[in-house]
């Protein structure tokens, strides 16, 4: 299912999952906003689309500003909330700024759609960080949330705010709790986003990569391409509104494996095995595979990229590119 021919506001736009969508948007003939305070830690990066600056209007503003986010809602028919601070490291050293940007900013966000464009359909990106440390695996959409750091507390504030608008106000919001996403545009500068981008990096320039603990937690990825599907069902299936989904992978990686494939692609077997720091030790979660079986019995979706295929174009796309992303 696509958009198409619509008005589409995009929070986070100039990210990884932002800017993509963006680009497959544009190409599906939809007037693209894009909103994104390209506060350097938070992922935003001009050249995500460089080669698009005159087909998407962009907008330097932070989803903090009321004023901006009440003007910026009108007249739009979809809104893609994908805005937000994904380090979980920096939620746990800066907890007020996560509080600000993953839970009060989404809350003036749906006030500005009650009070400017209650007609708006709303997709928001959540995390399976809000379970926690699984109590069982997979992890469905029924587990407890329990979650380890700020940054999964801020989320589920954030998801709820979006299903009491749809309940209270009739706001048409669908929330999507996102695995471990990866592909060309992603943050590679640092951990802040995934460690698969620092990975690619560390690879790409000649260094090796670390690999905390045993490697032998698993972990379950899903390609951009897999997840711009999954964004697009949840925006225009009306089965999926005020409803929440995880999305997984039917192919969990312990993290040791996941190593060898990037450095197999690099031509390389570059990794360490080093001690989990304990600050990264403490709000770690072991084990995490999600069950996304709602999602895909209800709407047909399942991942068609292989992680060795994934990864393989994200290095094609860096290696061509790496000095725009360090």
């Amino acid at each position: 299912m696509e958009i198409l021919n619509k008005k589409v506001l995009i929070t986070g736009g100039m990210g990884f999952i932002g800017s993509n969508l963006a680009r497959r948007l544009v190409e599906h003939g939809n007037i693209v906003t894009i909103v994104d305070s390209m506060i350097p830690e938070y992922g935003g990066n001009y050249q995500n689309l460089s080669d698009m600056k005159d087909r998407v209007t962009i907008n330097i503003s932070d989803v903090r500003d009321q004023v901006a986010i009440n003007h910026l809602i009108k007249g739009h028919d979809y809104l893609f909330n994908l805005a937000g601070q994904t380090s979980h490291l920096d939620s746990m050293q800066d907890p007020i700024t996560d509080l600000d940007i993953n839970a009060k900013a989404q809350l003036s966000i749906l006030e500005a759609c009650r009070k400017n464009n209650l007609d708006i359909r709303v997709v928001f990106a959540s995390t399976r960080q809000i379970y926690g440390k699984p109590q069982y695996l997979p992890v469905d959409e029924k587990h407890p949330l329990h979650p380890v750091d700020v940054n999964g507390i801020n989320k589920i504030a954030g998801e709820q705010y979006h299903i009491l608008y749809h309940e209270v106000y009739g706001i048409e919001s669908s929330v999507l709790r996102l695995t471990n996403t990866y592909g060309p545009r992603m943050r590679i500068k640092d951990a802040r986003q995934t460690f698969l981008g620092i990975w690619i990096r560390n690879l790409l320039e000649g260094n090796s990569i670390q690999v905390f603990g045993d490697g032998l937690q698993r972990r379950d990825y899903n390609f951009v391409d897999d997840v711009l599907d999954a964004l697009m069902i949840a925006a225009t299936h009306p089965d999926a509104i005020g409803n929440t989904y995880n999305l997984g992978s039917p192919e969990p990686l312990s993290l040791e494996d996941s190593a060898k494939i990037i450095c197999e692609e690099v031509d390389t077997y570059n990794y360490i095995m080093v001690p989990f720091p304990e600050d990264r030790k403490a709000i770690d979660v072991g084990d995490f595979v999600c069950d996304y079986s709602l999602f895909s019995s209800q709407f047909s979706w399942k991942p068609r990229t292989k992680f060795q295929e994934g990864i393989k174009k994200s290095i094609e796309y860096f290696r061509n590119k790496l000095e725009h992303y360090i």
